[in-house]
Order: C-alpha cells, then structure tokens, then sequence
C-alpha cells in the first residue's frame, strides 16, 4: 500500500512540472535569427543543395563528429562484451541452413543494397540521405548476407582499417578546415562547385563518403559480434 501511494505522488510530481513544459508549446510562425540566416546563406556560401547536409556537416559539424564518436563506442563496447562472452562459452550449436529462396535472395539483393547505399552517402549533399543513412543500408546488406548464407567470415582487418581510415581522415578534414578556410570542418577549402551537381559543396561529399564507410563498417561489426554470440548461446 505504502509503495502504492509513493508511486502516486511521485506521478503527480512529475506531471507537476512536465505539464507546464508541454502547455507552453507552440506553433512557431517565425525562424530565428540563426535559422534565417542558414536558408539565406547556407545554399550559396557552401555550394550544397541539400541544405540539412550543410548545417549538420559544417554549422553542426562537432555535433556529427560527437554522433560518430559515440557509435564508435557503441560498436567498440559491443564488440567487447560479446567478445568475451563467445571465448568463455564453449557451448556449439548445429545452425539450420538457410532456405534457398533466402539464400539466392541475398546474392542477388546484396549488389543492389551495397550499391544504392554508397549512391546514399556520395549524393547527400544533392539528396535526402547522407552518411549514417548510407552506411546503414550497407550493414543491412551485410546482415542479409549473414542470414542467407552467402557471407560466413567477415574480414575483420579489412572493416577495422576502413573504419581507422575513416575516422582518421574525417578529423584531417576538419582540420583542413581551420588551416585552410574558416573553421573546424568548413568545407570552402576545396571548390564549391555548381549547385546541384555531384562536385560540388566543397569537401561535403567527401565527408560524407568518409562518414559513410565508417558507419558501414562499425555496424557490420555489430552485426557480426551478435552473430558470433548467437552462435555459441
């Protein structure tokens, strides 16, 4: 009974004052000051179409860079946990093979999705997308190809160098940034291009090609630590 009425009153505390932050909510009819000035500026200073790439990529750009570095982390203490988790058990279990409608399937699709992924993040600064979106369509294909039985060893060194090599020419490139233009990942250090075609938006197709093989290659191997672990459980 007593944890009954603690549990009440903590519902009404709460609701005490979360409801006032909800009743103040509202529909804004105006942007701000800084909103303003990305939609009249940002198109023509950094040369890219897709206007959310530029403010995430360059305004926001430590904002991504702390995105990148968390699912590092992520990805790192996953690969840890089930890691050890798979050399303490010696447990083995008989895997039941894929159906063949599921395994010429992923031969067939994982083309298609590795291909339209990477057209995901080398066009996100043209087109909706960019490069945790495009990295995610990668490792999707590369889960595919674990449950069709098409992909059964993942070349560790190989995700491992793309994703050192990734993350170490992501920060190059923000500081290129301040040595060559005006900030940490301004991407003006290289030529604008023409609005709307593939080179152009200075360095932010490359970021996003960078931001693209890293995000693809830590969640394939997410992907295949929770295979291993599922193999020996």
């Amino acid at each position: 009974m007593i944890k009954r009425v603690f549990a009440l009153a903590l519902i009404v505390v709460v609701a005490f004052f979360v409801f006032p932050l909800f009743a103040g909510i509202g529909e804004r009819t105006d942007l701000g000051p800084v909103a303003t000035a990305y939609l009249e500026e940002g198109a023509r200073a950094l040369g890219a179409a897709n206007l959310v790439t530029a403010v995430v990529v360059t305004y926001r750009g430590l904002d991504t860079l702390g995105e990148v570095t968390v699912l590092f982390a992520a990805s790192a203490g996953v690969a840890l946990v089930f890691g050890t988790l798979a050399r303490r058990s010696q447990v083995e279990r008989r895997r039941r093979p894929p159906s063949e409608l599921l395994e010429t399937g992923a031969s067939l699709l994982l083309p298609i999705i590795a291909t339209f992924g990477v057209f995901v993040f080398v066009h996100g600064h043209l087109t909706p997308g960019g490069g945790f979106q495009g990295g995610v369509v990668v490792a999707s294909g590369v889960l595919l190809s674990f449950l069709g039985g098409t992909l059964t060893h993942t070349p560790h060194r190989l995700l491992g160098a793309l994703e050192t090599v990734a993350g170490a020419g992501y920060v190059a490139i923000g500081l290129l940034g301040i040595w060559l233009a005006a900030g940490f990942l301004d991407p003006r250090f290289l030529p604008s291009g023409e609005i709307g075609s593939l080179f152009s938006g200075g360095a932010i197709p490359l970021i996003y090609v960078l931001v693209g093989v890293k995000v693809g290659a830590e969640l394939s191997g997410v992907i295949d630590a929770m295979r291993h672990r599922s193999d020996v459980s």
